[in-house]
């Protein structure tokens, strides 16, 4: 398992593909996790698609040309997306960090492809890969 996001997409993207990860015989799963709503059910997360596209974007510029209609789906949302920082900034998620005293994390997370680490969870933590 490794976390990825707007931040390390392409490092996660490079790391995947230089081991031959996301083909048809060695498949990656990417998931937008999302969050939840105060009820308990799903809320999906603008970031949190922006982020799998962005993994999936990078995968392709590396060299992984086998997508899914889902995969293609979230790297098309990714690419189609002109400006992400304001994307996010103004999603329901951006607007209530920011409501909330917490506009600097906003900024922080949609700094695409600023950061070369690659999480990669070992036994019950995350090393650096």
């Amino acid at each position: 398992m490794i976390a990825a996001c707007l931040r390390n997409a392409d490092a996660v993207g490079r790391f995947l593909s230089e081991r031959g990860l996301g083909t048809p015989g060695r498949p990656v799963t990417v998931i937008a996790s999302g969050e939840r709503w105060p009820d308990g059910t799903l809320r999906p997360a603008l970031e949190d698609l922006l982020g799998a596209g962005a993994v999936i974007a990078a995968m392709h510029q590396h060299g992984q040309t086998v997508l899914s209609p889902e995969a293609e789906a979230a790297r098309a949302c990714f690419g189609a997306t002109a400006d992400i920082a304001a994307a996010v900034t103004d999603s329901a998620s951006g607007r209530e960090l920011t409501g909330t005293g917490f506009a600097g994390d906003v900024a922080i997370a949609v700094e695409t492809s600023s950061c070369r680490l690659v999480p990669v969870l070992t036994g019950r933590a995350f090393t650096a890969a």
